[in-house]
C-alpha cells in the first residue's frame, strides 16, 4: 500500500480474523504456535521494510523529494513498518507497510512515474523471493539436506522458506487491483484514470471493497494458488523442491 485509508470497521473484521486464528494455532497446540510465529518474525521484516522503501526509492530517484524529506529513502524497519500491519501479517497472513506518501506534481510524467512507484513495491518483493531461493539452492548445494529436518539447522531453513513465501504472499496481496492496494492504483495508471473523479469514488470505497474480499474468503482464494504457483515456479528454476 502506498496510500492510508484504515477505518475502524477494517479493524474489527482484522481483529475477528485474528482471533479465529488463534483459536485454530494458539489454543489448541500453543507451543507449536509460538514456534512458527517467531521464526516468520524475520521475513515479515524483511518483505515489509524493502516493500515500502522500493516505493520511496523510485519515487525518490523519479524527482519527488517527499519520502526522503520524510525519511523513507532507508532500510531502516521503523521507518517502514505500520504495527497494525505487521500484526495483521503476524496474526491473520496478510499486511501492509507504513505508506510512502507522494506528490505526483514533482513527477515529470505523471502518469508513467506513478505506475512505476506503485509496481515498484511488488517488483521488489518478487526480487527476494527469488535471491532468498538462491540462497536456500547455495546453502543446500553446500551443506546438504540431512541438517534442515532438525534442531537448529530447521529453523534457519524455515525462516528462510517464510521471507520467500511473505514476499510472494505480499506481492500477491498487493496487486489486487482493490483501493488501497498496490494493484489498484498500477491499474489506473494503465488504464489512465489515476487523477480523476472515478478514482477517488472507488477509492473511499476501497475499505469496505476489501472486507467484503476478506470476509468472504475470496483474498485467500487468490492467495493460495498464485502464492503456490509462483513459489514452484521459483523453485522449479533455481532447483528447488517443490510442494508449497
Amino acid at each position: 500500500m502506498r496510500r492510508s485509508n484504515i477505518d475502524i470497521s477494517f479493524m474489527i473484521i482484522v481483529a475477528a480474523l485474528a482471533f479465529m486464528s488463534l483459536r485454530g494455532g494458539a489454543l489448541t497446540d500453543p507451543a507449536t504456535w509460538i514456534r512458527d510465529k517467531i521464526v516468520i518474525v524475520p521475513a515479515i521484516f524483511i518483505g515489509l521494510t524493502f516493500h515500502e522503501f522500493a516505493h520511496a526509492f523510485v519515487a525518490d530517484r523519479l524527482g519527488d523529494s517527499t519520502p526522503r524529506l520524510q525519511g523513507r529513502v532507508t532500510l531502516n524497519p521503523l521507518a517502514h513498518i505500520d504495527w497494525i500491519g505487521l500484526l495483521c501479517l503476524f496474526f491473520v497472513g496478510f499486511g501492509w507497510g507504513q505508506p510512502v506518501q507522494i506528490d505526483p506534481r514533482n513527477f515529470r510524467y505523471p502518469r508513467r512515474d506513478e505506475f512505476l512507484v506503485s509496481i515498484a513495491g511488488v517488483a521488489m518483493n518478487f526480487l527476494l523471493a527469488v535471491v532468498f531461493a538462491l540462497i536456500c539452492k547455495g546453502l543446500l548445494a553446500a551443506r546438504g539436506t540431512s541438517w534442515t529436518s532438525f534442531g537448529f539447522g530447521m529453523d534457519i531453513w524455515m525462516m528462510l522458506e517464510y521471507v520467500i513465501i511473505i514476499n510472494l504472499v505480499l506481492m500477491t496481496f498487493n496487486l489486487i487491483p482493490v483501493p488501497p492496494l498496490d494493484g489498484f492504483n498500477i491499474l489506473a495508471q494503465i488504464i489512465g484514470f489515476g487523477q480523476t473523479e472515478t478514482y477517488w469514488r472507488i477509492y473511499t470505497c476501497g475499505n469496505w471493497i476489501l472486507i467484503a474480499l476478506i470476509v468472504f474468503g475470496i483474498t485467500g482464494m487468490i492467495l493460495t494458488p498464485c502464492v503456490q504457483f509462483l513459489y514452484n515456479l521459483i523453485a522449479g528454476i533455481v532447483g528447488l523442491p517443490m510442494g508449497y
